[in-house]
């Protein structure tokens, strides 16, 4: 595919109001970190994760390009801020998992609109992740408190859950969203708190995780009714 049809086929199907409310987003963490002196790193870190949440809501592979350029801006953040569970999970699984990602969605790709097809989890399926998901982050908390993480039960449980959801995410299931929801709002509580209590400049991190609260619940939203009309029309085709 030629780069000009491939960057054709990536601008359909977008709302007016996701086109607007994604430029005023980015104008918001721009214009935030320069009156805030925010760290590059930071705002680079937003703009990037802000990019790759909404395209990758709307089923579009480019997502990858600006999870991968994120992914590494926030392994430094973390590194500086001494959260090694973050740091170690985009550094040796939110990277590689995005290269993966590239090439699973690629294989299932629609025709017409170069969206993923997006899928559901069983009954059976959940359970598992649910089982998985609780004892994983457990494990994770006692390990990051062994080694004085600064905040040790949030950095386990968005730390196996990131990873719970990259899983998902790839595997191009609505049920990411669920845990996208969880991840992103105690990272939030997690940054607020070394930005009000230990100075940390990363204004731009907390807004962004902000951003992904919010997008989580639209993009479950959006898939939710796409299934549901898919399954419809299943039903009245059979």
């Amino acid at each position: 595919m030629k780069f000009t049809e491939f960057i054709k086929k990536e601008s359909q199907g977008w709302k007016n109001f996701e086109i607007i409310s994604l430029i005023i987003v980015l104008l918001i963490i721009l214009i935030n970190g320069i009156i805030l002196k925010d760290s590059y790193a930071a705002i680079i870190n937003a703009i990037c994760g802000i990019l790759y949440t909404i395209i990758a809501g709307k089923g579009k592979i480019s997502c990858y390009i600006f999870g991968l350029l994120g992914s590494t801006c926030y392994i430094f953040l973390s590194f500086k801020n001494s959260l090694w569970g973050n740091m170690l999970l985009y550094l040796c699984y939110y990277i590689p998992m995005q290269v993966l990602g590239i090439f699973q969605w690629k294989q299932h790709l629609k025709s017409h609109s170069k969206e993923i097809i997006k899928t559901k989890l069983n009954i059976k399926e959940r359970i598992k992740i649910s089982i998985i998901g609780i004892l994983g982050c457990i494990i994770a908390i006692f390990i990051l408190n062994y080694f004085n993480d600064k905040s040790p039960i949030i950095d386990g449980i968005t730390t196996f859950l990131s990873v719970l959801g990259m899983y998902l995410t790839v595997k191009r299931a609505i049920e990411q969203w669920i845990l996208w929801m969880i991840v992103n709002g105690l990272s939030f509580i997690m940054w607020l708190n070394l930005v009000i209590l230990h100075n940390t400049k990363a204004y731009s991190t907390v807004l962004m995780w902000g951003i992904y609260f919010v997008l989580a619940i639209y993009f479950y939203i959006e898939w939710k009714k796409e299934l549901n009309q898919f399954q419809t029309c299943q039903i009245e085709q059979s």
